[in-house]
């Protein structure tokens, strides 16, 4: 049984409101009160996923000149950087929770990424 679920359409519909998330979450929940950064790193990184998601070739793209898999190497890149950055930049309390969410989230998705069967080559 494959448990890889995520395809590329539903991660492409997952990708604005995470974008959004990204950008709108620090001012809901008041991050940045252990360290700013804490609310930077999260609206810059919504706002280049936005911008990621807008310019990947995949069915919410707007302009697809990115490769769907480049997507997913950011993607997981994001993920290990949130779940560092609490570590290394001294994150406490909803702070330090927000990334690590954000990036066991991220790494899920990633891993549960569903290849896409191969097309058929022409002879």
């Amino acid at each position: 049984m494959n448990i890889r679920f995520v395809t590329k359409n539903i991660h492409a519909y997952l990708d604005y409101p995470v974008a959004l998330g990204l950008i709108g979450l620090p001012v809901v929940l008041n991050l940045g009160q252990s360290n700013p950064l804490a609310f930077w790193l999260s609206v810059v990184t919504g706002v280049a996923a936005l911008i990621l998601t807008m310019l990947t070739d995949h069915e919410t793209g707007l302009i697809r000149v990115v490769p769907y898999s480049f997507h997913l190497i950011v993607d997981f890149a994001v993920g290990v950087v949130f779940l560092a950055a609490p570590f290394v930049l001294g994150f406490k309390g909803i702070d330090f929770a927000y990334y690590v969410v954000n990036a066991l989230a991220v790494l899920t998705v990633v891993s549960l990424h569903k290849p896409e069967a191969a097309e058929p080559q022409a002879a």
